[in-house]
């Protein structure tokens, strides 16, 4: 197990400690380590400098900001190069190209590169990003639980959705779930991304960043509900409503991440909360698609699922 003042000096040797206190001074938090081994090291019960614990939520905060922002930046050039591109050849631009490409654009520049630009800033090498993510292949335990567990998420977060919609508090409208489900050809395009590009990005960012480096401070309660409390709000940017149906979906939207951010402390995987992200936001999309071809006898399970939609 690692110690946590220890630090990769990026040749594989991790034996070297920070001789020079204002070195150590200025890394954000605890050093690099071994896998979720360094964060297993920190101490949980708080900070000697009184500092440390207010200092981890701004870390988690920023990075949730940053990684918002990038996405908004990179969604609007990529849709602004695609608007200039149709008006100079005359073509009215595909549901692909105007809606789909900015998405799937901006979750990989926006969510990827803050993600891997703070861990190569502190100093990680890619095997140490690699190891500190906990990116490997599935055990098969957990690769049933990132199969099975989409499931479970899903009964759990609807029925929690339903309770709140029987009690008249209707959620806000997620944008880009209702410009899916209002042409339902991009439909298995959008699921694709779901697997391929939502799942594992978002999770890279507030399941590997942001909670490993809470758990560098915090204990396993306290850092997933960070976690959660960075994830949850960030789709505010994604919803249409007033403030209160804003609130009642990002309330709603804390079951999948305390769902998500427990299996992450348990298995120390990021490959398989990926995976449970990218499905559980696909069968959220298949709901959505036999609410369109049956009808309104599914309308309320499919206004859940479409509350419950990510990014």
């Amino acid at each position: 197990m690692s110690d946590p003042s220890e630090v990769d000096t990026g040749s594989g040797d991790r034996g070297r400690e920070r001789d020079d206190p204002a070195d150590a001074a200025a890394s954000d938090g605890g050093e690099p380590g071994d896998a979720r081994a360094m964060v297993d090291t920190a101490d949980p019960s708080g900070e000697e400098d009184g500092g440390s614990t207010l200092r981890t939520i701004g870390v988690a905060f920023g990075l949730g900001i940053a990684g918002i922002l990038g996405l908004l930046a990179v969604t609007t050039v990529v849709g602004g190069v695609v608007f200039v591109a149709a008006t100079l050849t005359g073509r009215q631009p595909s549901l692909l190209g105007s809606f789909v490409a900015p998405f799937v654009v901006g979750q990989v520049v926006a969510f990827v590169g803050v993600s891997l630009g703070y861990l190569r800033w502190r100093g990680l090498n890619r095997e140490d990003v690699v190891a500190y993510l906990g990116v490997r292949r599935p055990s098969v335990v957990e690769s049933v639980i990132a199969v099975i567990g989409p499931v479970l998420v899903l009964v759990t977060a609807l029925t929690v959705s339903s309770l709140v919609l029987l009690v008249g508090t209707e959620p806000a409208q997620n944008q880009g779930a209702q410009m899916t489900l209002e042409n339902p050809s991009i439909i298995p395009v959008m699921i694709a991304a779901m697997l391929l590009v939502v799942g594992p990005c978002e999770e890279l960012l507030f399941r590997g960043v942001i909670q490993s480096r809470a758990r560098e401070t915090l204990s396993a309660v306290p850092a997933i509900l960070l976690a959660a409390a960075v994830f949850a709000p960030a789709h505010v940017v994604s919803l249409s409503g007033g403030v209160g149906a804003m609130l009642t979906t990002i309330s709603i939207l804390f079951v999948p991440s305390l769902i998500f951010g427990a299996v992450y402390e348990y298995t120390e995987n990021l490959v398989v909360v990926a995976v449970m992200h990218g499905l559980y936001n696909s069968l959220l999309l298949t709901i959505g698609y036999i609410v369109i071809t049956y009808g309104p006898e599914v309308e309320g399970a499919g206004q859940a699922g479409a509350a419950l939609l990510g990014l």
